[in-house]
């Protein structure tokens, strides 16, 4: 049982651990997504991205295939939004887990890539719950690929 002394003696713990935890989030670089008007599931994958701490601009466009395309992401390895963040671009459907993890280890790479759309993928989730694996895909220069995280 907590009395009033254990709980003055507990409080600094508890505002550091808050502040670390602003500050990990506050430490994530920006985030710039790219998608069209028409599209709810990038909505989805925004909101599952701000929730892990990502604050996004958003940026509507008519066309997002230039984007990607100048970043180097063949139209086969492409998604329904494109986003940007240190230095690197992310396609599709991304958990927000695999963008921590590429900003840490910082590969050479011109990103990731969730092609298609997956069910269960951020953004994605289905009402019955219903999902499929799928893989997050480490893209390098020239369309190359190599699996960076299964999931599902």
């Amino acid at each position: 049982m907590l009395n009033r002394r254990a709980l003055v003696a507990a409080l600094p713990l508890v505002v550091v651990s808050g502040a670390g935890q602003a500050a990990s989030q506050a430490a994530a670089p920006p985030l710039t997504v790219y998608k069209t008007a028409s599209c709810g599931c990038c909505r989805g994958w925004i909101t599952a991205m701000g929730r892990a701490g990502f604050a996004a601009k958003i940026v509507t466009l008519d066309d997002i295939s230039p984007v990607w395309r100048r970043r180097g992401v063949p139209d086969e390895l492409s998604s329904c939004h494109v986003a940007e963040i240190g230095g690197y671009v992310l396609v599709g459907h991304i958990p927000p887990a695999d963008v921590r993890r590429l900003l840490k280890e910082k590969p050479k790479a011109l990103g990731l890539t969730v092609p298609g759309m997956p069910f269960g993928s951020p953004g994605m989730e289905r009402p019955d719950g219903r999902t499929e694996p799928y893989e997050t895909l480490l893209l390098s220069p020239g369309g190359r690929t190599r699996v960076f995280a299964r999931h599902g």
